[in-house]
């Protein structure tokens, strides 16, 4: 099964996100109150857990919650019940804990491994947007303070004159596996500064202004490891909100064995044969994180599976 056929961690979220109800502040009021609503906690963009995974709140519990919070906001719909996520940022992490009936704050990549790929989207999506209101309190543009509505999904700016709508923004990122000219089959992987020595990764990095997807692939690639490529082909996506990513996997080959480090983003690179990936595998050592669509890219390549192959391609 090619990767733009399977679901990657963070992406599948089960939530109805119910965009129509985020400016009805009536209803938004209702199930803040309602006991049947969910409240996802957070504290510093970590999730409250306990022995079975994040906590998810009600009734009482989760009023305490909502009136510590600094911030809360509407997730959704889960059926017929309201999902909301509360920031505890302003607690110490201990009373924060408390305050969830939780025993740990813990990164959710810690956990994604444990979580269905649905479950652990809703705790990225709450995770994303809690920690975008603590990065945007006011207007980029005259300084005023900005005030939190639609149900937590846009703040506004209250400066006089001003009024500036802001959004949680996005940042898109490529992540490529190259493939060699010729046989036999290799793929490039690079070790990417502050990596463990010997610890090998897909060519990944952020889109830039002006750029299409593709021209991403071709720039990153080129000033990164010096290679340049064709038949640059869309695999899949993924949902990586640490804060703000997305993640775009791409196929490409490469028009020459030749590689030449930056020495700044990556250390080294190197052509790796399936054999010779199957033999770190049994090692020990896993194909990229577990959580990530690299890992996804990796086992595809290594199983032989054919790119998919869209229209055209660049």
């Amino acid at each position: 099964m090619r990767t733009q056929d399977r679901v990657p961690a963070y992406g599948g979220g089960w939530l109805d996100r119910a965009a129509a109800r985020r400016t009805d502040a009536d209803w938004l009021a209702e199930r803040l109150t309602d006991p049947a609503s969910v409240v996802l906690p957070l504290w510093r963009d970590r999730c409250l857990a306990d022995g079975d995974g994040p906590v998810r709140l009600t009734g009482e519990r989760a009023s305490a919650v909502r009136a510590a919070a600094g911030e809360t906001v509407f997730l959704g719909l889960d059926g017929d019940a309201a999902v909301f996520a509360a920031d505890l940022s302003a607690l110490g992490e201990r009373a924060a804990v408390e305050a969830a009936a939780a025993t740990r704050a813990v990164d959710l990549r810690a956990l994604a491994g444990r979580l269905d790929p649905a479950g652990a989207a809703v705790q990225a999506y709450a995770r994303g947007l809690l920690s975008w209101h603590r990065q945007q309190r006011y207007c980029g543009a005259c300084g005023a303070a900005a005030v939190a509505g639609g149900g937590g999904h846009v703040r506004t700016c209250a400066g006089a004159g001003c009024g500036r709508l802001l959004f949680p923004r996005i940042e898109p990122a490529v992540i490529v596996l190259v493939e060699a000219p010729g046989p036999p089959g290799r793929c490039l992987l690079a070790r990417h500064a502050g990596a463990a020595e010997g610890a090998y990764s897909t060519l990944a990095g952020f889109v830039e202004v002006g750029e299409s997807l593709e021209d991403a692939v071709h720039r990153e690639l080129a000033e990164e490891a010096g290679v340049t490529v064709t038949d640059v082909t869309y695999q899949g996506s993924q949902a990586w909100p640490f804060p703000a990513g997305l993640m775009v996997a791409f196929r490409a080959v490469a028009t020459s064995e030749h590689v030449r480090v930056d020495g700044v983003e990556l250390l080294e690179a190197r052509w790796f044969t399936r054999a010779e990936l199957r033999e770190r595998i049994a090692s020990g050592r896993s194909l990229g994180r577990v959580d990530s669509i690299d890992h996804l890219l990796l086992g595809d390549w290594l199983s032989g599976d054919a790119p998919a192959r869209p229209s055209a391609v660049w």
